[in-house]
């Protein structure tokens, strides 16, 4: 059998699994997910071992210190991701919910109902994290879900879906309902972009080059997540303490990530009493500035700053800077260099703040509050499927009224149409 009919079969297992899925009452999914978060922690030692694996062959084979830690698990991180899994039991049940309704002239009963999507794949690169939760999600939000994460995480993949999905079969879910998709090359990534009419929906969930691919390449409609290079400007109005905290969460509590910030720009009005606090603090946490003329004269460590550092995901300790003269200035760089993920302001100044958020085009804005606030988890959707930076239904974070599509229901009396 070929890579092409393994990822036929599992597609197809879940198709059944989903028609199963879909009608089943919260309760069901409440426990289920109760029993894959008990599960996580229960085989806990079998992760780390398998996980430990995958890290070590990453090393060996060159991989990146920000990838190295998207890759990387311990024991905290399984405890967060089994918790993960308890806290999207108490969210509500998106499925049913009435969008909206109401009653026509001609006394039919209209509802709009949110139900699954359906088979939801996710291809996703490293951060093994992602499975529990888009397991998670989809489980809870009645979908079946294909897994399809990265080589370099099979190892970790393998044992993480084999503990979710046989707890969730034990616990009422049907067979095949979470399944991790075969085959770590291209072609098994291939068959899945190519099953239209198995798989209803696809998320990639990752760097550029990952994203792109899969919305270039295939058949089956894509939810379009987005890189992150996010950005924090400093207002002439900022308290430039409160500032300095912020573009060092922003940057350096977890720069392997989507929602760290890859650009700060200060306005010219502070830039001489803020730059240098703000230069210490990051430099006393390892950051290397990519800095403009004007943001360089207080760094003597600085590099040149080029477009491809305006543009760059860094996902590492590199920030770009720049000094601007006019919030319009900053608004048009982001408009320029931006992806559309998270933007920062620190500003005491209501209309200024106001004036930033209508001015941009970006799924998430922040006002006096660091970029990494951007997550499914702070935001209290128990965890996200990503982070969607296109203008479709899912914008931002994705949690569970994300992964639904609707139904009308026409309820009448014998009504006919004439």
């Amino acid at each position: 059998m070929t890579v092409v009919d393994e990822v036929r079969e599992v597609a197809e297992k879940a198709r059944t699994a989903a028609a199963a899925l879909a009608p089943l009452p919260r309760k069901t999914k409440d426990a289920a997910l109760h029993a894959m978060a008990d599960a996580l922690e229960a085989a806990t030692d079998a992760i780390l071992a398998a996980n430990s694996e995958d890290v070590a062959a990453g090393r060996e084979s060159g991989t990146s210190e920000a990838m190295l830690d998207r890759l990387s698990l311990d024991a905290t991180r399984v405890t967060a991701m089994a918790d993960g899994l308890r806290h999207v039991a108490t969210l509500p049940d998106p499925v049913g919910e009435v969008v909206r309704g109401s009653t026509l002239p001609n006394g039919l009963e209209l509802r709009q109902v949110r139900v699954p999507l359906g088979v939801v794949g996710i291809v996703y690169e490293a951060r093994p994290n992602v499975t529990a939760d888009a397991a998670g999600l989809c489980v809870k939000s009645g979908n079946a879900v294909l897994l399809r994460g990265s080589g370099s995480a099979y190892r970790s993949n393998t044992v993480l879906v084999d503990v979710l999905a046989e707890a969730a079969t034990a616990a009422g879910l049907p067979a095949h309902a979470i399944q991790l998709v075969p085959g770590t090359d291209h072609d098994s990534v291939q068959a899945l972009m190519d099953a239209r009419g198995l798989v209803d929906v696809l998320i990639p969930r990752g760097g550029a080059g990952l994203i792109e691919a899969v919305v270039n390449g295939s058949k089956v409609p894509v939810i379009e997540t987005g890189v992150g290079n996010c950005t924090v400007y400093v207002d002439r109005h900022a308290d430039l303490d409160k500032a300095v905290a912020i573009i060092v969460d922003a940057k350096t509590t977890r720069p392997s990530v989507c929602n760290a910030a890859e650009t700060l720009l200060v306005h010219e009005a502070v830039a001489a009493d803020f730059l240098p606090m703000a230069v210490k603090a990051l430099q006393d946490k390892g950051v290397t500035l990519h800095a403009d003329e004007r943001a360089a004269g207080y760094d003597d460590a600085a590099v040149a700053v080029t477009d491809d550092d305006w543009a760059a995901e860094y996902l590492s300790l590199d920030l770009a800077v720049g000094v601007v003269d006019s919030l319009e200035e900053a608004v048009a760089h982001i408009r320029r260099w931006g992806s559309g993920h998270t933007e920062a302001i620190v500003t005491r100044d209501v209309d200024e703040a106001r004036r930033f958020i209508r001015s941009l085009d970006s799924a998430a804005v922040m006002v006096n509050a660091s970029t990494r606030f951007t997550d499914g988890g702070e935001f209290g959707f128990g965890a996200e499927i990503g982070i969607s930076t296109q203008k479709l239904h899912a914008r931002g974070p994705m949690g569970l009224p994300e992964l639904t599509s609707t139904t009308y229901v026409v309820t009448g009396d014998g009504h006919v149409r004439g």
